[in-house]
C-alpha cells in the first residue's frame, strides 16, 4: 500500500486542529468550565458503554482528544492516539486545562502497536469519523485485536458505510455516488472547509478516504478472534452529513434526515470482545 495518503491527510488535519479547538462545535469551554462536561458524541452512547470506572483504555484516531477526556471523567485510565501533532497538541493544553488525566501518543493507526503495549488495553474506543481515512479495515482489525487483552471490548461508533456512499451534493433525492465498500483507490477530496463551524480559510484542502462495507468490518474482527456482542443501527449522525437535507434533534446535538429518515442508516454501534 502507498503511504502517500498519510502526508497529504495529515497536512489537512493538521491545519484543521487549531480551528477544531475554537470552535464552538468541540465545546472546549465547557470542559474546562464544567469537570463532570462530556462530549455529544459519548454522551450518545453511554447507555451502550456501561461502566468504564477503572478500565485501561485507548481511544485510536483520537484527534483532540475530546471523546479521550469524555471517558476518562467515566473512570477509564485513557490513553489518546493519533497520527496529527497538531491535534495532539491541542488535546493536551485541553486536558491540562480541564484537569483530566490522559496521556496521548503520536502514530498513524497501523503504527499503533509500535508505541502502545501489545494485549494491553481492556477497551479500545474508535470514534465517529474515524475509519473512512484508513484503507485497509483488515490491518486495522488486526491492530485492534493486538491492543486488547483476552476479554477485552472494542466499542466503535461510525458513519454507516451507506451514509458515506450517498451524493452529499444532491437535495432532489438520496443517490449512491460513492463506493459501499473498500476499494484500493481512494475518494480524492479538495474541500476548503471542515465539519464544525469555523471562518478559516484552509491551505491544505485535499483529502483521501476510503469506505468500509458492515460486513468487511464484521468479518475482518470475527477473522482476528472477536466475537461480536452488539450491532446497533442509528437514524442520526453527530455532524451534517448532507447540508440542506438534514434537521438538528435533540438531546444530544445530533443530525437527521428531514424527510423519512428511515429511508436511511445514518451511524452504526459495534461491539466486540477479544477470545
Amino acid at each position: 500500500m502507498n503511504d502517500s495518503y498519510l502526508a497529504v491527510n495529515r497536512a489537512n488535519w493538521d491545519e484543521r486542529a487549531p480551528a477544531h479547538a475554537a470552535s464552538p462545535d468541540y465545546a472546549l469551554d465547557r470542559f474546562v468550565a464544567d469537570p463532570a462536561f462530556l462530549s455529544d458524541v459519548v454522551r450518545f452512547d453511554v447507555p451502550r458503554l456501561g461502566d468504564v470506572a477503572g478500565l485501561r483504555g485507548v481511544h485510536l484516531q483520537c484527534h483532540i482528544g475530546t471523546d479521550t477526556i469524555s471517558l476518562a471523567r467515566l473512570g477509564a485510565s485513557m490513553t489518546g492516539l493519533d497520527f496529527s501533532p497538531a491535534s495532539l497538541a491541542e488535546g493536551r493544553k485541553l486536558a491540562a486545562a480541564a484537569g483530566t488525566d490522559v496521556a496521548f501518543v503520536e502514530s498513524d493507526l497501523y503504527g499503533a502497536l509500535d508505541v502502545l503495549p501489545a494485549a494491553a488495553f481492556d477497551l479500545v474506543f474508535t470514534g465517529i469519523g474515524a475509519l473512512c481515512w484508513l484503507p485497509d479495515i483488515r490491518r486495522w482489525a488486526a491492530v485492534v485485536a493486538g491492543l486488547l487483552k483476552p476479554g477485552g471490548r472494542l466499542f466503535l461508533r461510525e458513519g454507516h458505510p451507506v451514509l458515506w456512499s450517498i451524493d452529499d451534493q444532491r437535495t432532489d433525492d438520496l443517490v449512491i455516488r460513492f463506493p459501499h465498500v473498500e476499494i484500493p483507490e481512494p475518494t480524492v477530496w479538495d474541500e476548503g472547509g471542515t465539519y464544525v463551524e469555523s471562518d478559516v480559510e484552509f491551505v491544505h484542502t485535499e483529502s483521501h478516504d476510503w469506505n468500509h462495507g458492515l460486513g468487511e468490518i464484521v468479518t475482518a474482527l470475527l477473522d482476528e478472534g472477536l466475537t461480536l456482542t452488539q450491532l446497533v443501527e442509528h437514524d442520526s449522525v453527530p455532524w451534517n452529513a448532507l447540508p440542506g437535507r438534514m434537521e438538528r434533534i435533540e438531546p444530544f446535538g445530533e443530525w437527521r434526515l428531514t424527510d423519512r429518515p428511515e429511508r436511511l442508516p445514518h451511524s452504526y454501534t459495534l461491539q466486540a470482545v477479544k477470545r
